[in-house]
């Protein structure tokens, strides 16, 4: 059995998932497919359509395995992204035939490219009535120059396909209806994995799982020798250290199923368990010959949040775990398998969290919550770094595909965050296609109202460019909140009077607390209001003036529009049950005096 070991590279919503599938059907492999989005395993991932954690699988075609991994499409998960690289040997880039190449995909194909990897070009999607598949290729082409790829690396096969429709073709004008040039083509033009079955044992782990029956399982690639079940093997950490263990199962994949085997060849993807620690990056070696890889480069993180302990009047009364033991082994477990962030006790249950970006930090912040932990956190940082006696902060590449008649409207936003515009071209069918290079601390909180500017029609994607020289003071938010000074449940009356102040985040029936955010006021500055307020009963029946209220639909708050919302005084407060917004001191007093502290 022959071995080819691929990669997956494409923009959300350009049809990776639904290709994988067909070829998972066609190969044969997949005897019915067991559910559509077969790759998204994760809840957050089906949601959101995209990946965040690689997943591989394997198709049988001819006497060949192709391994296939997907990677993240989103620079947030950057750390992610260069591991799985690092263990194939070429890679299959799926564009959108409308679309062209958007820039978080740039940023894998960059890494892709400078590691030598052969590129396959699939233009997909090209049965959609405005597809234009030759200016793509030529886009493509173009974006590869400006990578530096080598003579080789540019003369990469093209495949038009329609995913959906389970077809693809070497030219536009063939009449073919499945997928064969596309597994001929991974056949003929992806290399066979390097390394010698006669050399000592090599694996180097990329992904993590976690099994109640077997422990830590390390999922590996086999560079160097033969690997088989119970043989003895040492561990070698990131930083050198060696640990002692034996391979008790041994997994191949098949489809989506891990198959139990007795040995895996090299240049095989497996799964391995047995040992007490393993983490990514470690080399699992011979063991009377232990030769470590080289350790994998992770970019270091651009965003940090703070995460404690909830301590809110309402704490404890939704979540199941809510002390700070429980949040800081979840998190150190979190750490374990997830390489790109990083964690600090701070002590008191507060946890300093960092990592790529408010997407990486919020999908975090969902998945507790969703397995029933409570706690609060603060709005996102950059993370600042003083090189040279200079302060440099992160500083990003974002591009917006907008409808003409809104460009003025972004263009001036971004600029008053410390955007620059480089360049500005227009995509056909009335839409315009801006990039700009931006701080990333001007994109904090930008993306809830990019969305309104635009009537939710405008696209929005960045990554991560360098480190400069700190752009000066933070963008900040115009208006104030609307803050509650009384404990217990908002009554219609109340948030009726109310509503002329501003939007509200709360309905009737909600509780409230001190110190609560319940709105954001239409004007600058904070304001205390008491929205528990009931109407006064007299005796007296009023002509005509007790008609049924009517109040405004609340807004409703995402956690990322939520951590995209607050200030440095405010928190978010998280519970399985709800998002609440609050300021950092409940009592209006110690807020007042924080305030003059600041200015003082």
């Amino acid at each position: 059995m022959k071995i080819k070991n691929i990669a997956v590279i494409a923009h959300v919503d350009h049809g990776k998932t639904t290709l994988v599938d067909e070829m998972l059907k066609q190969s044969g492999t997949l005897r019915k497919l067991e559910e559509e989005r077969v790759l998204d395993s994760f809840d957050l991932e089906r949601e959101r359509g995209i990946t965040i954690l690689s997943k591989n699988t394997a198709i049988f075609y001819k006497d060949y395995k192709i391994n296939i991994i997907d990677t993240p499409g989103h620079s947030d998960f950057s750390g992610e992204v260069e591991r799985v690289l690092k263990m194939v040997d070429g890679v299959l880039l799926l564009v959108d035939a409308q679309e062209g190449v958007m820039p978080q995909t740039k940023f894998v194909v960059r890494k892709a490219l400078s590691l030598g990897l052969k590129p396959i070009l699939v233009v997909n999607k090209i049965d959609k009535p405005a597809a234009e598949p030759d200016r793509v290729v030529d886009e493509v082409f173009d974006l590869f120059v400006d990578m530096d790829a080598t003579e080789e690396q540019l003369e990469f096969p093209v495949i038009y396909a329609s995913a959906k429709n389970g077809y693809a073709k070497l030219n536009l004008e063939d009449d073919n209806n499945d997928l064969l040039p596309l597994f001929e083509t991974i056949i003929s033009h992806i290399p066979e994995p390097s390394g010698s079955s006669d050399a000592p044992l090599q694996m180097q782990i990329f992904t993590l799982d976690y099994d109640n029956y077997v422990g830590r399982i390390g999922i590996a690639r086999v560079f160097n020798g033969i690997v088989k079940k119970g043989m003895a093997a040492k561990v070698i950490g990131q930083n050198g250290e060696i640990r002692e263990g034996r391979i008790t199962k041994l997994y191949t994949f098949k489809g989506l199923e891990r198959l139990e085997v007795d040995e895996a060849p090299v240049g095989d993807i497996v799964a391995v368990a047995g040992f007490e620690e393993l983490n990514i990056g470690d080399t699992i070696a011979d063991y009377e010959n232990p030769v470590p890889l080289s350790p994998l480069h992770i970019e270091e993180p651009t965003i940090s949040v703070f995460i404690s302990v909830n301590d809110s009047p309402l704490a404890g009364t939704e979540g199941k775990h809510v002390t700070a033991t429980k949040l800081k082994d979840r998190l150190q477990k979190e750490m374990r398998t997830n390489v790109a962030m990083k964690f600090e006790e701070l002590g008191e249950g507060k946890f300093k969290v960092s990592g790529r970006g408010e997407l990486q930090i919020a999908i975090l912040a969902e998945t507790l919550r969703r397995e029933g932990y409570e706690f609060s956190i603060s709005r996102p940082e950059v993370i600042v770094k003083e090189e040279n006696s200079k302060r440099l902060e992160p500083f990003e590449l974002l591009v917006v595909d907008v409808p003409d008649e809104f460009t003025g409207t972004v263009i001036e936003k971004i600029g008053k965050r410390k955007g620059e515009m480089i360049s500005m071209s227009p995509m056909g069918a009335g839409r315009t296609r801006i990039e700009f290079v931006i701080p990333s601390r001007g994109l904090i909180g930008y993306r809830s109202e990019f969305l309104t500017d635009t009537k939710g029609e405008g696209i929005m994607n960045s990554t991560f460019l360098e480190f400069r020289e700190f752009s000066g003071v933070p963008y900040r938010r115009k208006n104030g909140a609307i803050v509650s000074m009384e404990n217990g449940v908002a009554t219609a009356y109340a948030l009726y009077n109310l509503q002329e102040r501003g939007k509200l985040f709360v309905k009737p029936g909600d509780k409230v607390y001190k110190g609560m955010i319940i709105g954001e006021h239409n004007r600058e500055g904070d304001i205390d209001v008491n929205p528990i307020r009931g109407k006064k009963l007299t005796n007296i029946r009023a002509a005509g003036s007790d008609e049924a209220i009517k109040l405004a639909p609340p807004v409703e708050m995402t956690l990322e529009r939520a951590l995209e919302w607050i200030e440095e005084d405010e928190l978010v407060e998280v519970t399985p049950e709800s998002i609440r917004l609050r300021k950092k001191f409940l009592d209006p007093n110690e807020r007042k005096r924080y305030q003059k502290q600041k200015m003082g």
